[in-house]
């Protein structure tokens, strides 16, 4: 009788990352704004903190909405800012920055907040534009009245998001995120008066 030959031992994967997981580097589950699945390399240490798989995805969709909204937000700004002409062109075109330095910061706090709670923001021009509750023009709008309307209705909708999201999160076990929400809503509504008390020059008509 002959010998049955032994299986050659599986030699140990030299590129699973600490968790055991195959470092391909390539995601093998599903992304969208989830990191704490993926089995790449250096992400066994990525979960979602305090929160329950629920809870995060509650959370994880405002941030991503709100982080599309402020780019929208500051790229519609700058939009205005490059085109305004007329009368109060020297106004606005000075005040739509100074908004700006006030929205921008929102961005990568928003972003960071997501990464922290094992999340990865969608950060491409299509998929801001899917997310985003603003809309960045793409005709040339010069009239300071029509420009001014349309930021207002704009941050009246962005404010009221930020409340509604606050309490969203907050319901879901996370209130440090609904303290930045209120914080972004001050803002907005601060910016939103001060636009909308300049239409209420007549010059503007």
């Amino acid at each position: 009788m002959t010998k049955k030959s032994k299986a050659a031992p599986k030699k140990a994967d030299s590129k699973a990352t600490s968790d055991g997981k195959a470092s391909s580097g390539k995601a093998s589950g599903a992304a969208k704004a989830d990191a704490a699945h993926l089995s790449t390399t250096n992400n066994a240490l990525v979960d979602h903190a305090y929160l329950s798989e629920s809870e995060f995805g509650t959370v994880a969709e405002t941030l991503q909405r709100n982080l599309a909204t402020t780019i929208s937000l500051y790229l519609k700004f700058k939009k205005y800012h490059w085109d305004i002409r007329g009368r109060f062109f020297r106004d606005l075109h000075l005040a739509y920055d100074e908004f700006i330095e006030e929205i921008f910061p929102g961005i990568d706090e928003q972003a960071e907040r997501l990464v922290a709670l094992g999340g990865s923001p969608i950060a491409a021009p299509s998929d801001i534009e899917r997310f985003s509750i603003v809309k960045v023009p793409t005709e040339t709008v010069r009239d300071a009245r029509t420009q001014v309307a349309d930021l207002v209705a704009d941050l009246s909708r962005v404010g009221k998001g930020y409340r509604d999201d606050s309490q969203t999160v907050d319901d879901a076990n996370d209130p440090a995120t609904s303290d930045m929400y209120n914080g972004y809503a001050q803002t907005i509504d601060k910016i939103r008066w001060m636009l909308q008390a300049m239409m209420d020059d007549d010059r503007m008509n």
